[in-house]
């Protein structure tokens, strides 16, 4: 770890002091980015708004002496109930970020998911590891190109293939349009823009110099004269293909001998349209609000989805998540494991891969308190008995 610290002088100890730390270091646009929604953002501010109204239940004398957090995900050992999320334009964030979160990820021994729109390729990230990553896709118009990503991360040994699901068109994030990363500003706006990033220095030499070629890296064939993001921008916002449907799984299938996680489920109905369309699993996610605003929270939405469809598919959730303690709800309520996205994102922002593996060496010992003070030795013998609601009631 590098001597950077957050606040007035304190070492990072949390998601949200490496969220300031993030707020520090990045240029307007790209803290933005990275913490902003949709619309007014109350989906995403529900999201942790919902895992505060859920309380643990304390439970003592019970032997706690061994405490077990490894777990199986579509048939893949995890030592903790934690995945990477897919990340755009991580890359952008710090030098290389994506090849320093695998790494960071490889070494606490839970998967990473590479973004389609990552800056780098899925053949970086695979030269920089040992361990195998997920991979994220869209069902792209352009379903050549789609193919040729699926047998690219299946050549790189990617075991999952997470089709995101929730992106038939694009929600409107209004931080972008005000600070120009959704484009159209004036001269003076670009101006400011500059100053923005020339008065992040640190940033600048890591990203803009050493983090070079800032370029989507699974994209470049797609798009042999793109010569900066925002042209590759253009092409990816083209290939959101809001035809899609349950019957384009099958073709996805067809190309894709792996397993598949459906990432951007939030109804019961949806989830069963998913059981019954092959797919190996789910996420309950509404894209951390950055999609469709007032929706519900996805630690809402999943106790319901697992009842309906969790003894036929592996159930996983993101949204919110911020700390062990989340984890551990989300657990309680049916989650085989959680996908953190922005929490990788503040802390690879911060300090690289030092900073992932330490909100990750975090999250574990947070974990490990709650298991041992709700009693429960075992992230497996979790369930609903060991959640109360705001009211001092037994969640249901």
């Amino acid at each position: 770890m590098n001597n950077e610290t957050c606040g007035l002088g304190l070492a990072p100890a949390t998601a949200s002091d490496y969220r300031e730390m993030a707020r520090r270091r990045l240029p307007r646009h790209l803290f933005d980015y990275l913490d902003g929604a949709a619309y007014e953002e109350r989906t995403a501010g529900e999201n942790q708004q919902a895992f505060q109204r859920l309380q643990l239940r304390q439970r003592v004398m019970r032997d706690v002496s061994r405490l077990n957090l490894s777990t199986k995900v579509l048939g893949q050992d995890l030592a903790l109930p934690l995945v990477l999320a897919p990340l755009g334009i991580a890359g952008a964030m710090a030098c290389r970020a994506e090849v320093q979160a695998a790494r960071a990820a490889e070494a606490a021994g839970v998967p990473f998911c590479e973004s389609t729109v990552s800056i780098c390729s899925i053949e970086e990230v695979r030269a920089a590891t040992t361990a195998p990553f997920w991979y994220q896709l869209y069902v792209m118009r352009d379903r050549g190109y789609a193919k040729d990503l699926m047998a690219r991360a299946h050549a790189a040994g990617c075991p999952v293939l997470v089709l995101t699901v929730d992106l038939a068109v694009m929600g409107a994030r209004y931080r972008d349009v005000r600070n120009g990363m959704a484009g159209g500003l004036s001269l003076g706006g670009k101006m400011a823009k500059a100053w923005d990033l020339l008065s992040h220095p640190q940033w600048l030499l890591d990203v803009g110099v050493r983090g070079k070629p800032l370029t989507f890296g699974n994209l470049t064939a797609a798009v042999p004269d793109a010569g900066s993001l925002p042209e590759f921008k253009a092409w990816v916002d083209s290939q959101f293909d809001p035809a899609v449907t349950w019957k384009d799984l099958a073709w996805v299938r067809e190309n894709w001998p792996g397993k598949i996680l459906l990432k951007g489920v939030l109804d019961i109905d949806d989830a069963r349209e998913a059981a019954a369309a092959g797919a190996d699993g789910i996420v309950v996610s509404n894209h951390g609000g950055r999609q469709l605003d007032s929706v519900a929270a996805s630690i809402d939405a999943l106790p319901r989805i697992v009842d309906a469809v969790g003894d036929k598919l592996d159930v996983l959730m993101d949204g919110g998540v911020r700390s062990g303690l989340d984890v551990v709800k989300a657990l309680a309520l049916g989650a085989k494991a959680c996908m953190l996205g922005r929490a990788w994102g503040y802390a690879v922002a911060a300090r690289g891969e030092a900073g992932v593996a330490h909100m990750l060496s975090v999250m574990r010992s947070e974990m490990n308190v709650a298991l041992a003070l709700c009693g429960v030795a075992d992230v497996a013998k979790l369930d609903r008995q060991a959640l109360l609601d705001s009211n001092g009631d037994r969640a249901v």
